[in-house]
């Protein structure tokens, strides 16, 4: 119990440190409060919502693919939240806005029931299908994404770092619709986590165990693309924090879903708000896109990982 605590305690502080280099971070080393209070904290906020959303969102997908590679980046949920998002704005839907979020959920559902599906053979889904599959769903829809920025020239360069992903200027209704969609998400997958973890035993079993399967798939879908929703609105198709937080949290704190979703959350906040900070610090005064720098780490990490599981795949 101490050594869970003392994680616990570790894990809270390197979620602080990240929030204070993401407010006293930036291109200028001014203090002004009005710079601290109307910029830096909300957009720091909003960071922290995405990568939250993010993390939890790994952590349901890799729970119910039971797939230690899964994530809304690679199953192309990130990508087909970022088409729908797209599409919202081609048609002058504001963003924060219902409109934007409708679309931005219905492309990140369907993106993700398209992926499964297709690399569902015979009642089973392999691992390496289901990558591949999600890789493919992904390319499409970033395809799609990049025709829709060359239909609106005018605001394709504002478009094209979304796409990166970027941290926007986080206003009141940004925050509030975040932070809306974070909840919302969590609510899906939070009381479904034993399910999860009796899924991770296998379809048969858990059926045997008074569960259905399927109608517990559909759940976490939803839940997973309302956060991955969340995610793209606040931050734009950041990538490998949803792969990256589930994964080395189950190494420290254990395969349970209910505490992994809580820490994964956690990891998943502070991961984007140290990548929000070093974008803003990395090439000052310009700044990088903070889906770069994740991509960065995120691929060696992604390669890694399927390295050690190969064994898994093939």
């Amino acid at each position: 119990m101490k050594n869970v605590k003392f994680k616990y305690f570790l894990l809270c502080a390197g979620v602080l440190a990240a929030c204070a280099a993401g407010i006293f971070s930036g291109p200028t080393a001014s203090l002004d409060a009005d710079i601290l209070l109307r910029l830096r904290l909300p957009r720091t906020a909003l960071a922290a919502l995405a990568g939250a959303a993010l993390g939890a969102c790994g952590c349901a997908m890799q729970g119910v693919l039971r797939n230690p590679l899964a994530d809304p980046y690679i199953m192309g949920t990130s990508a087909g939240a970022g088409l729908g998002a797209v599409i919202a704005l081609a048609l002058g839907l504001a963003n924060p806005g219902l409109g934007f979020y409708l679309l931005a959920c219905l492309g990140a559902f369907g993106a993700t029931a398209f992926a499964y599906f297709m690399a569902r053979s015979g009642g089973r889904t392999s691992p390496a299908s289901l990558v591949l599959s999600g890789v493919m769903v992904s390319s499409f829809c970033g395809a799609l994404i990049l025709f829709f920025v060359l239909a609106r020239q005018r605001e394709s360069f504002s478009a094209l770092i979304f796409i990166m992903g970027s941290v926007n200027e986080g206003g009141p209704a940004q925050l509030i619709g975040a932070a809306a969609l974070l909840l919302l998400g969590l609510a899906f997958i939070a009381p479904i986590t034993r399910g999860l973890d009796a899924l991770s035993l296998g379809e048969e079993k858990a059926f045997y165990l008074g569960l259905e399967p399927e109608k517990l798939k559909l759940r976490a879908f939803l839940g997973a693309s309302i956060l991955a929703c969340g995610a793209v609105s606040a931050a734009g198709t950041v990538g490998f924090i949803g792969l990256a937080a589930p994964h080395l949290m189950r190494a420290f704190f254990g395969p349970g879903n209910r505490r992994l979703l809580l820490v994964s959350s956690l990891f998943g906040a502070g991961a984007l708000m140290a990548l929000d900070a070093a974008a803003r610090t990395v090439l000052a005064p310009a700044e990088v896109p903070a889906g770069v720098l994740a991509a960065l780490g995120g691929a060696p990490f992604f390669l890694y990982l399927l390295k050690r599981n190969r064994h898994e795949f093939f």
